[in-house]
């Protein structure tokens, strides 16, 4: 048996407390905030998106960082894996559009409180309100860490202390310091999965407007197309977010941070041109009379018909039975292609998750253990992989504690 801390109290901190306490280690885990999961809490919304149950293949594919990197762990540690074991601890979940789960009440604090209960159970020591500022290496061998409150030593160190996001939660990079001071290398920490900077005042004006299943598509500046999806997107004060677009945003990262990119929205991909044109023509036709923003409300949603009448330069007013043909075919096109120029990302108080962090070349993919330091392990955030939105980043967070917690002792 060890005697084992553990750095953060977030998702991966707590997984891999509980598996290194049920494998019959002495845990002690160390949390900066005065309760556990504090980003957890916050989570799809406070719903906590906690997995996805998609086969393993589609696992790996939605992991955009160092995916390999996670082959040992989510075969250890599956989405499936993730499902059952919260279930084991009392917690009903259910599964949503996109796979995605979710815990049954839609609180992420039920979430929170298997977790605890579970600790609890084991006799993990939790110390809350204390802060680590340094890790203690002798002799190539991490031995404890130095807290705000004395020393504490220990046989091994497991460094959850999550990336640079939210970071009123906690999140404010101290693992990547430990790393450092242990001789690893850190990949620049950049804000992942965050909303887009709009330079036009078109998502301002729609404001809280969320659209389903629209096509968005990005473009270079010199026209190539380097990104499409299809699904959900919200318009906010300042640019747009939502599932489609913060997946775009993890992709394409960086690259939006050397240049301005131009975004389009397709807000009728199941129809073609054609087909559009067709429709739009019987509405026009179905009541002469009608005024040309009472026709767009038939197509849109009533805070984006202002909006389309401005850039067609269009008179709301107009009758239906007066629209010249020019206008309705631009209006197609504006359906088809509504332009935006992305001029950045939001910063890490509005990111979901960091990319970056401790460079995976320097740890052991099978017990996430440093290959540099021994005893030093890193999980969670911390390490420099990433995924898209939908509950793929929490799986890397469970699988990569427990595949550390169960194989703790296997580190050489």
């Amino acid at each position: 048996m060890s005697e084992i801390l553990v750095v953060g109290g977030g998702a991966a901190g707590m997984m891999a407390a509980i598996i290194a306490a049920e494998n019959r280690h002495s845990v002690t885990l160390i949390e900066k905030n005065e309760k556990l999961g504090k980003k957890l809490f916050i989570t799809g919304k406070g719903r906590c998106n906690i997995t996805n149950a998609c086969e393993k293949e589609e696992l790996f594919r939605n992991v955009v960082t160092n995916p390999k990197f996670m082959y040992s762990a989510f075969n250890a540690f599956s989405s499936e894996d993730t499902v059952s074991f919260f279930e084991v601890l009392g917690l009903k979940t259910k599964t949503e559009r996109g796979k995605r789960v979710f815990p049954a009440s839609d609180r992420s604090s039920d979430v929170i409180k298997a977790l605890e209960k579970r600790l609890k159970a084991l006799g993990v020591k939790i110390l809350l309100n204390a802060v680590v500022t340094d890790i203690i290496i002798e002799s190539g061998s991490c031995r404890g860490v130095v807290t705000d409150g004395g020393i504490l030593k220990a046989d091994k160190v497991i460094v959850a202390t999550g990336g640079k996001s939210y970071p009123l939660t906690g999140s404010t990079g101290d693992g990547y310091r430990f790393a450092k001071k242990a001789g690893h290398l850190v990949t620049e920490p950049l804000p992942g999965l965050a909303p887009l900077k709009i330079k036009e005042d078109h998502p301002k004006r729609m404001q809280g407007l969320s659209l389903k299943n629209v096509v968005v598509r990005f473009f270079e500046k010199n026209g190539k197309k380097v990104y499409e999806d299809f699904g959900e997107m919200l318009f906010t004060h300042f640019g747009v977010s939502g599932p489609v677009i913060l997946s775009a945003e993890s992709i394409l990262l960086k690259k939006l941070a050397k240049e301005e990119m131009r975004l389009t929205i397709d807000f009728k991909p199941a129809l073609d041109d054609k087909k559009l044109d067709n429709r739009l023509i019987r509405e026009l036709e179905v009541s002469p009379k009608r005024e040309f923003k009472s026709v767009l409300k038939t197509l849109l949603p009533s805070s984006a018909v202002p909006v389309f009448i401005d850039i067609l330069r269009a008179d709301p007013d107009k009758k239906a039975c007066e629209i010249p043909g020019s206008l309705r075919k631009e209006t197609v096109k504006l359906l088809k292609n509504f332009p935006l120029t992305v001029t950045g990302t939001g910063g890490f108080d509005e990111a979901v998750i960091t990319i970056g962090g401790v460079d995976v070349k320097q740890i052991d993919p099978a017990t996430m253990g440093s290959r540099l330091c021994k005893d030093l392990f890193f999980v969670g955030e911390v390490l420099d992989t990433d995924a898209l939105t939908g509950g793929f980043n929490l799986q890397i967070a469970w699988s990569s504690a427990y595949v550390c917690a169960k194989n703790i002792g296997e580190n050489k």
